[in-house]
């Protein structure tokens, strides 16, 4: 059995078992956690944990460390090879080992060279458990090599000519970084025509008078060893043609050598790279990094695109004026041909650069270290990828495993080593080699077959203090071989710990997510397996929440007066806590005016300084809660101010300087009103396309009266100024005179150009035209270019106008289409269009799936599979696959209504799915079909299936009818949903007596035919309470409740018709209140006090009254008053019919019924013989207990002979 720390949330024991909560484990790889009470007798295979670079480039000036620290238990020894052979360090007083690790340490400074050492090192540490081995480190020192003299002659050059300034550096180690500056260390400037490329070289796409200087010098910079290396200095002369021909008429004489122009224009050339075609390889993961320089008169733009793609967004980036495309994390998928264009005014030409992705090997699955018992199993799994596929090689401790000690217990198979029926012996470090040609990885990892009881790592009798509805965290950290369960115990006796109160974490940590007073306590946790068992007490203490019941309010005052704030704390009385005080969520001020009186802040002396939000926060150990409040300042005394208004608008605009791209525009500020002007908005309105409408143009300080204003061609322009002080903004000044620009190309090309088809036979493309304002000239038209993506075609090409949409039709049905539509005018063209990918149209799918299964789960729940159908009979984007299932029904539902089909939709390719729902015991159809962006295909063919029998639901209706005076008689409606096959019903039933407490309960079962059962040899006028239940071969189905009364004997209380079943309960009268009751009381009253007046001249006269004697001789059991010590009846509660039943209650000695026992009781139902009932029998009246009796008047008895305390007595 693998180990590994128990998941989240697992499952907690159930049923009868008491005070246990038990956790389900999960089996896999567990690292042995470095406790030093652990490791004190645990022994552990080496494991490396920090080793130098796999290409470790030393500095020579210093000391050259090697790093190599592992970990283990007993501690591991270390040894060394260099370039494959045994490194004996004793030998050479030089190299040194850290005491207790492997870092070597190699004493260069005081004698010795880096270079002696060059070479590749490997580490290896080993114990009695194995040996680990660190990565080859290929030891290299730093190398900073001057430039080789060289004599460089002036450059002189025509204006307008391309220039190449080489760098070449020194060949170092590692490579240096390069860049151009002159004698004063000054960088070089550097723009879209001169720039420096990957390879140092300066580039000039054109060389202008300006570039002419005699110190252009390339810097060579090498990190490493902190060093900077200096080429010569180049002298450049440029010089205008008038120049040359003076310098040189005499030897040219009539012949004009430059021409007449100081600079011919000229269409773009690249300077690299060279040809109209390159290849480059790059590794995963790298920056992709790709250049185009091209010269060129007016200087070229350069652009990127993908030829079979797009440019990943979030991944791509322009540096060096977009000449060069960088591509960060370089994949596989970034693969493929890029193409730069370098444009201007004359020409365009391109560039296509191959992409070749190459990867290094790269982990899926590193293996991981496995701690095993003996005799169970385990897995070690090494998986990589790379581009070569890299080649997968095992070594155990350090040995390959080809020629390592043979182990019965273990088995390759490729990349992964299965171990069976492991022993002590089985202990190794076993190592994985992933390499191809591009590098390599190396994987340690243990097998470590152990025996050991549990230990439980948590410092024993913690106290966790928590806040009161917050969650509390209880940690059991564990350790044990094999994996122990966990159990946890609440308090001395322990108590239940319920699944639906409890979370037990992963790392066995016990989570309460809502801690109450409650759950303060001593918890237990127990850890168990074969060997043993631990256990640790931990302690919770749950503490009230600090609140503030006084917070400080919102205060008005004047300046020079005094304020308070109130802050009162109520705390948990066992916190300390300590309140402060915060001025706009920093410190107070550190002034005396500020002080604190018991639970108040005071500000004395108020100034406007003083304003702002204060902030009372109280804290403890565990919590902190705030509050806070804001002071407003006001002036003591109000006095006359200056009216304060927004400015008066500017007025007088002028336009000067009227270019192609520029105006300047100059006006007069208005009167600020009693407030300086902060700043000017500037707004244009464009007559020819949006007349009316104004929009944003620039804003200038307050201080500024002019504005130089850039403009976009074709566009009529009109301009005008707004103010803006502390008040507000100014109303707009008049409009300027109007300035029509000239036209020119558009600079931008439409956008969310999108292809999709509408019908299966055409591409419709659309994009979102451009504005007026971005036309830039008129005539504007859009080229719309399409092909196919996966064929040779050329583009094909049309030219609309005023559209935005244009339908190819005749295409094949959902092909991959490259789309581009470029935007032109009467100027010229847009620069090139980005490529863009779409499809032509869907139509239906023409495969239904196949090999449709299904999976009953329970008798509710379904599982479907099937295969997926083959991409190209979708003839579209897949959407999912939709299920269709109905359930079959019987002869005469199918002829009363349609069959009602329902529908489930799996998003995507997923090729099973869940049916939810269900109904028990029920014959199913279904059909699979997938579905794209047109719609359905075809349905699989129908697969029939049926659900298992489950729990029935209550019975119908459950009626109590003629009752006598020891039988009452149940009918019943079976269950509207019998989910199966009845066999048999199940009624319980208990007494209740006048304090409403419950009787034995009496289990009868009954045939699953019958729909009427009486019950026999029942008490006298008592009440019962019945609990009735189908059941199927699945369990027992939800009970339905019902109470009846048997009738009353020689008392002649009748009881209402019990079929009206709760309608009673919840209907009882009061008779207190009815006028029968309070004649009859009365009539009773007056009999008494008769008999007393006879019984009292009878005693008079000398004789005796025999009533009481008889009354003493032949007392009547059933009408004598229950005594407080008679055994009763349980406790009845009707809140829920379910809960158990709590035995022993007594009824209280002055003769009350509580109500929130219960209301009900023989006594308010009974009305005697006059009662009132519907004509089925049902109770008329409200039903009303009583909370109290009233004691009756009289000295003999404390309690009178009513008919009410003897229908007492009947229960």
């Amino acid at each position: 059995m693998q180990l590994k720390i128990m998941p989240k949330k697992k499952c907690l024991s159930a049923g009868r078992v008491p005070l246990i909560l038990f956790l389900c484990q999960m089996i896999s790889a567990l690292e042995v956690p470095l406790d030093p009470k652990l490791l004190e007798d645990l022994v552990q295979p080496p494991t490396i944990t920090q080793q130098s670079p796999k290409d470790y480039i030393i500095d020579p000036r210093e000391n050259i460390v090697i790093q190599c620290e592992a970990k283990g238990k007993p501690p591991p020894s270390f040894s060394w090879t260099r370039n494959g052979t045994h490194f004996d360090i004793d030998k050479d007083p030089l190299v040194t080992m850290k005491p207790g690790s492997g870092t070597l340490i190699i004493n260069i400074m005081s004698e010795g060279k880096a270079e002696t050492y060059e070479g590749v090192y490997q580490c290896t540490a080993r114990n009695e458990r194995g040996a680990a081995i660190s990565n080859n480190i290929v030891i290299r020192p730093s190398r900073s090599p001057l430039w080789t003299k060289e004599k460089l002659e002036p450059m002189i050059l025509r204006n307008g000519q391309p220039l190449v300034l080489p760098c070449r550096p020194p060949i170092g180690l590692p490579p240096p970084i390069i860049f151009w500056m002159d004698n004063s260390f000054q960088r070089l400037p550097q723009s879209e025509r001169v720039s420096q490329g990957l390879n140092g070289d300066l580039y000039f796409s054109n060389v202008l008078p300006e570039d002419t200087r005699e110190d252009y010098i390339c810097y060579a910079r090498f990190n490493h060893t902190q060093t900077i290396q200096q080429k010569q200095p180049i002298s450049v002369k440029v010089i205008s043609v008038d120049e040359l021909n003076d310098t040189i008429a005499a030897n040219l004489s009539d012949t004009e050598f430059y021409g007449a122009k100081s600079s011919r224009e000229r269409p773009p050339t690249f300077l690299t790279p060279e040809g109209n075609a390159s290849n480059k390889e790059e590794l995963r993961g790298n920056v992709l990094s790709l250049e185009c320089i091209a010269e060129g008169l007016p200087t070229p733009i350069i652009y990127w695109i993908k030829e079979d793609g797009i440019l990943p967004i979030n991944r791509t980036f322009y540096r060096n004026f977009k000449k060069t495309l960088q591509i960060i994390h370089v994949s596989e998928a970034d693969s493929g041909n890029y193409q730069c264009i370098a444009k201007n005014a004359l020409g365009a030409i391109h560039h296509t650069i191959s992409v070749t992705v190459k990867a290094a090997p790269y982990w899926i699955m590193a293996p991981q270290n496995l701690v095993l018992s003996p005799g169970e199993d385990g897995t070690l799994i090494c998986r990589a990828n790379g581009n070569p596929k890299p080649r997968i090689s095992w070594l155990t401790n350090g040995v390959p495993i080809e020629i390592a000690p043979d182990d019965p217990s273990r088995k390759i198979d490729g990349d992964t080593i299965i171990f069976s029926n492991v022993q002590e012996r089985s202990s190794a470090v076993y190592q994985c080699n992933a390499s191809n040609e591009y590098g390599y990885l190396l994987a340690n990892a243990f097998v470590n077959v152990l025996a050991e009881p549990p230990r439980i790592l948590t410092s024993a009798n913690t106290l966790y203090q928590v806040i009161a509805n917050r969650p509390a965290l209880l940690d059991c950290a564990f350790f044990g071989s094999p994996l122990p369960t966990i159990e946890w115990f609440k308090g001395a006796k322990g108590s239940a710990l319920h699944e639906d109160i409890y979370v037990l974490h992963e790392n066995g940590t016990l989570e309460i997510p809502v801690a109450q007073k409650d759950s303060t306590g001593t918890y237990t946790c127990v850890a168990r397996n074969k060997l043993g068992m631990a256990k640790n007490e931990v302690h919770l203490e749950i503490k009230d929440p600090t609140r503030i019941i006084k917070q400080p309010e919102y205060a008005i005052v004047q300046r020079g007066s005094t304020v308070s704030f109130e802050c009162k704390v109520k705390h948990d009385q066992t916190l300390v806590p300590t309140v402060m005080w915060l001025k706009d969520n920093g410190e107070l001020p550190s002034d005396e005016r500020f002080t604190f009186e018991k639970e108040q802040l005071v500000v004395a002396d108020v100034s406007d300084d003083d304003g702002g939000t204060y902030t009372c926060v109280a804290n403890t150990t565990l919590d902190s809660v705030s509050a806070s409040a804001v002071l407003s300042v006001v002036a003591p005394t109000p006095t006359p101010a200056p009216i304060y208004d927004v400015p008066n608008p500017p007025f007088d605009l002028e336009l000067t300087n009227q270019l192609d791209k520029s105006v300047q525009l100059s006006w007069t500020p208005g009167n600020d009103n009693n407030s300086p002007i902060t700043k000017f908005i500037i707004e244009y309105e464009d007559a020819m396309h949006q007349a009316g409408l104004w929009h944003y143009q620039a804003e200038v300080s307050g201080t500024q009266t002019t504005a130089q204003l850039k403009l976009s061609p074709y566009v009529n322009y009109s301009f005008r100024v707004m103010a803006v002080n502390g008040i507000g903004r100014s109303l707009p000044s008049q409009a300027s005179e109007q300035y029509l620009t000239k036209a020119a190309e558009p600079d931008t090309n439409p956008t969310a150009v999108e292809g999709l088809g509408s019908e299966p036979d055409n591409l419709v493309i659309t994009w979102k035209p451009l504005n007026g304002f971005e036309s830039n000239g008129p005539g504007l038209q859009y080229k719309v270019s399409w092909r196919q993506k996966d064929g040779d075609d050329e583009w094909t090409s049309v030219f609309v106008a005023n559209v935005s949409k244009y339908i190819v039709s005749g295409t094949p049905t959902f092909v991959p289409y490259l789309i581009k539509v470029q935007a032109l005018n009467d100027a010229g063209f847009a620069p090139e269009p980005a490529v863009v990918m779409g499809h032509s149209g869907e139509d239906l799918p023409m495969v239904a799936p196949g090999n449709v299964r299904v999976n009953v789960v329970n008798s509710t729940l379904a599982e479907v599979h099937w295969d997926p159908v083959p991409l190209k009979s979708i003839r579209g984007h897949l959407q999912g696959y939709r299920i269709y299932y109905w359930k079959a029904q019987n002869s005469s539902k199918r002829n009363r209504r349609h069959i009602e089909k329902k529908i489930l939709t799996f998003q995507g390719s997923k090729t099973h799915g869940m049916l939810p729902g269900l109904e028990p015991f029920s014959h199913y159809t279904l059909n699979v079909r997938v579905v794209n962006g047109k719609g359905e295909g075809p349905a699989s063919p129908d697969k029939v299936f049926n659900t298992p029998e489950g729990v029935p639901s209550a019975p119908s209706s459950l009626k109590i009818v003629n009752p006598t005076l020891d039988s009452l008689t149940l009918e019943w409606d079976p269950p509207s949903h019998p989910n199966g096959i009845l066999t048999e019903y199940t009624l319980k039933y208990q007494p209740i007596n006048s304090t409403h407490e419950l009787g034995p309960l009496v289990d009868l079962k009954i045939p699953a035919n019958k729909t009427r059962w009486t019950l026999k040899n029942l008490n006298v006028s008592t009440r019962y309470k019945f609990y009735f239940y189908a059941q199927t071969s699945a369990g027992s189905g939800s009970q339905i409740t019902e109470e009846a009364v048997t009738t009353v004997d020689e008392a002649g209380i009748l009881p209402p018709d019990v079929g009206a079943g709760k309608a009673m309960a919840s209907r009882q009268v009061d008779i207190a209140t009815q006028g029968w009751f309070i004649g009859l009381m009365c009539a009773v009253a007056l009999l008494i006090l008769i008999l007393l007046i006879v019984c009292f001249i009878r005693r008079n006269k000398g004789g005796k009254y025999p009533v009481k004697e008889k009354e003493d001789a032949h007392a009547d059991p059933e009408i004598q008053p229950m005594k407080e010590d008679d055994g009763t009846f349980g406790e009845y509660s009707d809140a829920e019919d379910h809960k158990p039943l709590k035995k022993g209650s007594r009824t209280p000695s002055d003769r009350t019924v509580k109500k929130e026992d219960s209301d009900d009781s023989l006594v308010d139902y009974g009305e005697g013989v006059n009662g009132q009932f519907n004509e089925d029998g049902s109770f008329i009246g409200q039903y009303s207990g009583k909370k109290e009796k009233e004691p009756a008047e009289g000295n003999e008895s404390s309690e009178a002979p009513s008919p009410v305390n003897a229908m007492n007595s009947f229960v």
